[in-house]
């Protein structure tokens, strides 16, 4: 299958310029000047007046999560699907090691969940809910496996916590092998102390669910997960950065030349704490915003933007956990606690960043290597995915700046209830989506030939930064 897509303005992490874009095999085959690409297309694209971009690559998605007494809204079908639409075409989900099992069994059953549903492609990071000798040693096999990014928690307790011990262990056997460590950098034991102290006072708003964990929490943590990476002379990454004070301590870091990376999701730009108390007369329209860390008020906003821009930000990714308002979010009516924790994102990420380059908060070059070139290096699948080049992967989209779209429940693809974003119009959306050459969104219809079990398991390369 042939594909020439035509006319556009060609937009990577580093330039932008007019070309033409030749597709063979699933394949980039050509980058060339406006008119002089040979042969005969067996489909062709005219991209007059658009962007065309490498795909989106969401690096933390969970789908059909089990959490809180329920699971994710979405599966790797709608999920992906959702992603497509959006022009996401590459997820890294979360497989977890559970307590007292091992991580080969975490793996397998993330692989069963995907495999046949997932219509573009993923690849795994690994949750390590504990670090002892079974698990460390087991680290490298993940390796082999493709797995080459290991998550921990320094919150949850009881579920995913683990003690700084563990923490630095995981690094030290990561800095021998090669991998990443991710950090959800949050100190938990206190937050619970607070949860539990508001619920005693008859705190049982969804609002509470921010209140409860504040900025220090996640600035303490992210200072601790920076220290036990700098103890152990390894890279650390960040997950779901929210607030100006843990961004400091990243920004503190990087000035001392540490290899600290992180990431901030489109909710801690164009959300804030005021969702999350509802309206007047129905504060449980709040539930719909509660995820962690909780969303800040407004003016963490700007300083967020900034660390985009500065690139002491390096990713946008979603952080796509979806509960629906009825059965699901409503397992936390009566206690803000039992609230499942997440937001749907996966298909909204590109529309929104791309609101922010229309704002002059980034550029379009900026916007292309924080939603698609930075995960791939940052995660091992640069030069496959990530870029627009010759040998990649043909993960294109073409983008209609002029193309705006409503965020409204009824316009989106994700298996959810709701939409965070109701009544927003964003100013552009992709107008083709292909995933490997394939085109399988065209003018946000659903085109592809086939849908489940069309996408293919990444086997990711170590960190090599």
């Amino acid at each position: 299958m042939r594909t020439l897509i035509k006319n556009g303005t060609v937009v990577t992490a580093s330039d932008t310029f007019a070309a033409d874009v030749w597709i063979d095999g699933g394949k980039i085959a050509a980058l060339a000047a406006p008119g002089t690409v040979p042969g005969n297309a067996d489909e062709t694209i005219d991209a007059k007046g658009q962007y065309v971009i490498p795909g989106g690559i969401d690096c933390h998605t969970h789908m059909e999560l089990p959490f809180g007494g329920t699971t994710a809204s979405d599966d790797f079908d709608t999920g992906t699907v959702a992603a497509a639409h959006g022009g996401t075409t590459t997820i890294v989900d979360f497989a977890i090691q559970s307590k007292g099992s091992s991580m080969r069994a975490g793996l397998d059953a993330w692989h069963a969940k995907a495999e046949g549903k997932a219509a573009i492609d993923y690849g795994f990071h690994m949750i390590m809910t504990e670090a002892n000798p079974q698990t460390l040693a087991e680290m490298s096999d993940m390796i082999r496996e493709g797995v080459t990014s290991f998550k921990m928690f320094m919150a949850y307790p009881g579920v995913f916590l683990v003690d700084d011990q563990q923490i630095f262990r995981a690094m030290l056997r990561a800095g021998e092998l090669g991998a990443l460590i991710t950090m959800h950098a949050e100190i938990g034991l206190p937050i619970d102390v607070l949860v539990q102290r508001a619920l005693s006072e008859g705190h049982t708003a969804p609002v509470y669910h921010a209140l409860t964990r504040p900025e220090v929490a996640e600035a303490t943590g992210t200072e601790r997960a920076i220290a036990l990476a700098e103890m152990a002379k390894v890279p650390v990454y960040m997950v779901h950065l929210s607030a100006e004070r843990a961004l400091r301590r990243v920004m503190e870091a990087r000035d001392r030349g540490l290899p600290a990376y992180a990431e901030t999701c489109p909710q801690y730009l164009f959300c804030s704490e005021d969702d999350l108390r509802g309206e007047p007369g129905n504060e449980w329209k709040g539930a719909g915003y509660v995820c962690t860390p909780p969303l800040r008020p407004a003016h963490h906003h700007d300083h967020l933007w900034r660390g985009l821009r500065d690139y002491d930000l390096q990713v946008v990714a979603t952080d796509h956990c979806p509960f629906c308002m009825k059965d699901q979010k409503e397992l936390g009516k009566g206690d803000f606690s039992k609230i499942p924790n997440g937001m749907p994102g996966v298909e909204t990420r590109l529309h929104l960043l791309y609101e922010g380059v229309t704002q002059g908060k980034i550029n379009m070059n900026r916007f292309v290597e924080i939603t698609s070139t930075a995960p791939a290096k940052l995660f091992g699948m640069y030069g496959k995915k990530g870029t627009l080049a010759v040998g990649a992967d043909a993960d294109v989209v073409v983008w209609d700046p002029n193309k705006a779209k409503r965020l409204d429940k009824a316009n989106l693809h994700m298996r959810v209830d709701y939409s965070p974003f109701e009544g927003h119009t964003v100013p552009g959306s992709p107008s083709h989506v292909l995933s490997r050459g394939d085109l399988v969104v065209k003018d946000d219809q659903w085109v592809g030939k086939q849908r489940q079990g069309r996408g293919q398991f990444i086997r990711r390369a170590t960190f090599g930064l």
